[in-house]
């Protein structure tokens, strides 16, 4: 039986563990390491006195058929209504026969995908669209400027050498600096203008102020988007969520992947890869309770960062390790706030418990406050909450870089800097109870498109040549995979292996091609 190591219990990781295991029972036996004590990576779910949050926000969307049904299969889609929607009295699509999430857990709730821009302490819906209360929020002069603008960028074409140019190639320069400038520097600490355009083919994908008006028109017309399949990233208007977040899933496929024979391993650090000069991986070194341990194994999977899998080979060539350490990150702090109630007024026709704003997250724009965006638990799901008919359990997302200011600011600094920050907004007003707050710091979270970015191809080529090393998931690829781009590396490699294909490019092609962009998947959470 040959013993497969999996570094990481992610989703790409525990994904891998669970197709080998499933569609080849008795031929491996697998092994997953992790560093930390949870299940899920970034896509766990943090459960802090009965109040749940989301690092990161995932939602639940692909038109990738095998990820749809990979998650029906693990976690079957309601077929009651959840606590909020029996409330309200809200409408929703129920799956025959499927669970009662009053009644059981394992469920994947129906959620409304609502997410906007706050800007100058009005709402825009994201991405921008073209209504009156657009016009009206931007102002007759300001609606013109962005107009002309639009129509100049698409005369005028920009080289597509940075992601400034992506962006206003698409959308104007003027829609650009409203819309999409700070935000893009808060998140990655730099200028549009040093970065790479390829973040924005990876995430912004086939949207435009085109693909705005094609959405507006065919809401208009009735059309049927769910039937053509051409719905656009970001225009997504329902997605599936675990009753209790993303780490519910991330635990119950870890409780499968040990009931089909496998062992996850947490706390345990990988710090070593031994190779050999036939370009083989032969062993990990793992780290436990300060003790170190040599693992043998026959095939390896990696979902670790890139920069700390390359750091820990041996007999690495001096330009591909100045490759893999020249490779940059964003690091993440989230902030969870519990409070009697919101500034923000719910102006829509959408109804939630309390009246609360019905967004999932909120795009803060603004440049006087350091705060990247805002989500609203209740609104992913209300079991996330322990309260929330009466209370409203956010969290603030900040991006920063391990060791900075903000990072190393104490629990107590940290929650009273967003409390600030909120009030400055008016999204909170000083007579707001602050019921609980909570801190979670994600390292590695975003891998960035800049540095030795471009030469990553270099690294993949050395990389590959180890036949039995697989590297999948969004740290294993250095990029910035969605949810279901991560898993769908996992597919690739689990039928490299079964199949014995040497090539692994299927691998890390990955959310790369424009067509896979546009037609084939679809944005399933950050």
């Amino acid at each position: 039986m040959k013993q497969v190591i999996i570094i990481g219990a992610g989703p790409a990781g525990l994904t891998a563990g669970y197709e080998l295991l499933r569609q080849a029972p008795g031929e491996y036996e697998v092994t997953i390491y992790e560093e930390s004590s949870a299940i899920g990576g970034i896509s766990r779910t943090v459960n802090h006195r009965g109040n749940r949050m989301d690092i990161g926000g995932h939602r639940f969307f692909s038109k990738d058929k095998a990820v749809m049904q990979w998650w029906e299969d693990m976690m079957p889609r309601q077929g009651k209504p959840s606590f909020d929607d029996i409330k309200l009295g809200r409408p929703k699509q129920l799956s025959p026969g499927g669970p009662d999430p009053e009644e059981t857990d394992r469920v994947m709730l129906v959620r409304n995908r609502v997410s906007r821009i706050y800007y100058d302490r009005k709402f825009f819906d994201y991405p921008v669209s073209l209504k009156w209360e657009t016009i009206k929020n931007m102002g007759f002069a300001t609606t013109m400027e962005a107009g002309f603008s639009y129509l100049g960028s698409t005369v005028s074409k920009l080289p597509e050498d940075s992601l400034e140019n992506f962006y206003i190639n698409r959308f104007g320069r003027k829609l650009y600096s409203m819309f999409f400038e700070s935000y893009t520097e808060k998140l990655w600490g730099r200028h549009p203008s040093q970065i790479s355009a390829d973040w924005g083919a990876q995430r912004v994908k086939g949207l435009s102020i085109l693909a705005v008006v094609k959405d507006m028109f065919s809401k208009l017309g009735g059309s049927d988007k769910k039937k053509s399949g051409k719905v656009e990233t970001s225009l997504i208007e329902e997605f599936y969520y675990p009753k209790y977040g993303p780490g519910q899933l991330w635990e119950t496929t870890a409780k499968e992947f040990e009931k089909l024979g496998g062992k996850i391993v947490m706390n345990a650090k990988v710090t070593g890869i031994h190779t050999n000069a036939e370009d083989t991986v032969e062993s990990i070194v793992i780290e436990q309770n300060g003790i170190a341990q040599t693992v043998r194994g026959d095939i390896f999977i990696s979902s670790m960062p890139v920069k700390d899998l390359v750091a820990g080979m041996n007999d690495v060539p001096e330009n591909e390790a100045r490759i893999a350490a020249g490779l940059p990150y964003r690091d993440f702090v989230t902030v969870g706030l519990l409070v009697d109630k919101l500034e923000l007024k719910n102006q829509t026709n959408i109804r939630t418990l309390g009246n609360i704003v019905p967004d999932c997250w909120i795009y803060v724009q603004d440049k006087g406050v350091k705060l990247g965006r805002i989500q609203v638990f209740n609104n992913w799901s209300p079991y996330m909450v322990q309260d929330p008919e009466h209370n409203v359990w956010i969290g603030l997302e900040y991006f920063c870089t391990e060791g900075d200011s903000f990072w190393n600011m104490s629990d107590k600094d940290c929650i009273l800097f967003a409390i600030k920050e909120l009030r400055k907004m008016g999204v909170i007003s000083r007579v707001t109870r602050v019921i609980d707050g909570h801190r979670e710091k994600v390292k590695k979270a975003y891998p960035a498109y800049f540095d030795t970015y471009d030469e990553i191809d270099t690294l993949i080529d050395y990389l590959n040549k180890f036949g039995n090393l697989y590297c999948v998931g969004r740290n294993g690829q250095h990029r910035y995979n969605n949810m279901d781009h991560s898993m769908a590396t996992s597919f690739e490699a689990v039928k490299n292996i079964l199949t014995g294909a040497a090539d692994k490019s299927n691998i890390w092609s990955v959310n790369t091609e424009q067509e896979y962009h546009e037609t084939a998947t679809e944005e399933a959470g950050e």
